[in-house]
This record gives structure tokens, sequence and C-alpha cells, in this order.
């Protein structure tokens, strides 16, 4: 049984169709993208399938539940990092465990028992009584992350959990996520860090106007969909020396601000020309998930 399947999904808001006929299946133990820009439907995505918002047409099937329709048994089994920490400001670490807890009919008897492993896990252990005002941001999110696996979850939903946080935060965030994955979980992620994807994905999809355009493995995709190196052209002189002179050395190249991208196969004779050219900085570099995305989904600002 797939912790999620999702066929043929459509939603529509006001004559607009927010997703428009996605399909996707998380397998078991798996860590699996949901990647796009503000406005491509991801959130919409997620509403649907926990059963916060009603398909239009399409059938999704939540830990062997079909959704909507028995989707309230099917959120018992399931843990939510939602995008904005909603912890009580007015308990105790240990008490927003214990009430979040007893929303899926556990007894404090048995939440009691998890919270120090719980904490533990969350790099918070001894910080039972600590009051949630006195957390940091990053204290806070890994607390939201355990108060997602107090019902020891079949699959745990993450939507963007490293938002806002700093790079330690991040990092320690990713271990503890990298272990719940080894350890057999099955996690859902969503997140504007190509980069966080591309570490913890097994395989991911990248949406863009309510549509999934690529799906696979990361390095499978910045193979098959994108040229190998990149060499970024910095300087004032940057535009106007690639509209007159990239493309006799690139296969592609788009201009941001005064950075040129240059996309090719082999960046020896374009860092030899380049080297001539004193007032451009270069940076040259293997070709990454984030080239993918801006490839498929461009460039510009979304609100």
């Amino acid at each position: 049984m797939a912790p999620l399947t999702v066929a043929d999904l459509r939603k529509s808001y006001g004559g607009n169709e927010v997703v428009a006929g996605i399909s996707f299946a998380l397998k078991r133990g798996e860590c699996y993208g949901l990647l796009g820009p503000n406005g491509a439907g991801k959130t919409t995505t997620l509403r649907c399938c926990l059963g916060l918002a009603a398909p239009d047409s399409g059938a999704i099937t939540l830990v062997g539940e079909p959704v909507p329709v028995r989707a309230r048994e099917a959120r018992m089994r399931v843990g939510v990092v939602p995008q904005f920490d909603n912890l009580d400001p007015d308990f105790s670490c240990a008490e927003n465990l214990l009430v979040y807890g007893r929303y899926f009919g556990m007894s404090d008897a048995a939440i009691r028992a998890r919270i120090p492993q719980l904490l533990e896990f969350a790099g918070l252990g001894g910080k039972e009584k600590t009051s949630i005002r006195t957390l940091s941001g990053g204290m806070k999110r890994r607390l939201t992350l355990a108060r997602a696996l107090v019902n020891d979850p079949d699959l745990l939903i993450l939507d963007e959990p490293t938002t806002g946080l700093d790079p330690q935060a991040r990092h320690l965030i990713w271990e503890r996520l990298k272990r719940l994955a080894a350890s057999g979980k099955t996690i859902l992620l969503t997140t504007h860090f190509m980069d966080e994807a591309e570490r913890l994905c097994g395989r991911l999809a990248i949406m863009d106007a309510g549509r999934i355009m690529v799906e696979g493995a990361p390095r499978e995709l910045i193979k098959s969909q994108i040229e190998p190196q990149v060499v970024e052209v910095y300087g004032e002189d940057a535009p106007s020396w690639a509209q007159a002179e990239a493309g006799a050395f690139a296969q592609r190249c788009e201009v941001s601000g005064e950075t040129a991208f240059c996309y090719v196969a082999d960046a020896v004779p374009l860092l030899d020309h380049l080297a001539a050219r004193p007032r451009l900085a270069t940076l040259h570099r293997p070709a990454n998930l984030e080239d993918v995305f801006l490839k498929l989904t461009g460039r510009d600002l979304r609100d």
C-alpha cells in the first residue's frame, strides 16, 4: 500500500484552475519532494491530500483511506509540520506535546511516555518545562517536528520546514529528517530550498501553474534537463557581453540583473575567452537542481 496516491487531481477557485490534473504516488520509506514557485499549486495539493479542501475531481488515497470521504480517519496516521509554527505560547514544551497527542485519542500516560524520546530527538532534551516564549526560532521548529511525531505517523508531511532558520538550525533539521527516513518513515516535503530537496529527496516533482512538469530523482533530473556545466559571469558589462558574445560559447545564456548564466557542455573555451576580460568576474560550477527549477519555471518573481 502506497502511503499517498494522487490521480488526476483538479481544483479551481473562482474559475481559476489551481491544480490542473496532477498525479503522483509516494513509495513507502521515501522522502518525496513537491517543488514549485509561489502559486504553483503546492499548498492546495497538500490541503486536498489532507481532506482540508475538497477536490473538484480526481482520486486521493492517504494511508489506505479514500480522501476526502475518510480524511479524518486518515489524518490519525499522518504527522504534519505546517509552514508556520502554531505552538501554544502559553504552554511548556511538554504541555504542547501532551495536548496535541490528545487529538489522536492517545492516553496521557502514553503521551508522557513518548515525550522524553521526542524532545531528545528534537535536540530539546531536558526542556520539558521550558516556556515556548523563550525558545529560538530553530528550537520552535524542532519542537513542531517532534509534535508531528507524537502519534508515530505512517506519513510525515512537511510544508517548508526550514524557512526562516539560520544555517545551523537548517542543518540540524536536515540531520533529523535523514534519521527519520533511515528509520523507514515516509516523508512528503515542500521547500523553496533546492539544496534541501537535493540532499533529502529520493524523488521529487516540480510543479508550475498547477501541473507537474517533471518527476524523478534529483541527479537524474539534473542530468536529463540541463547542461552539465554553468559559468556565471558578473559585472556591469555582463549583460552587453552576453548579448554580443555568449552565443558563440554557450548552449544557453540567461541574464538576471548584472549576471549572465551560461550553460555549457564544455566550459573550457568560454573560460579561456573570459580570462581576457578582466572587467568580468566568473564562477564556474556544475549544474544543480536550482538550475533545473529556474529553466522550467522561469526567473520572474512570483508573489
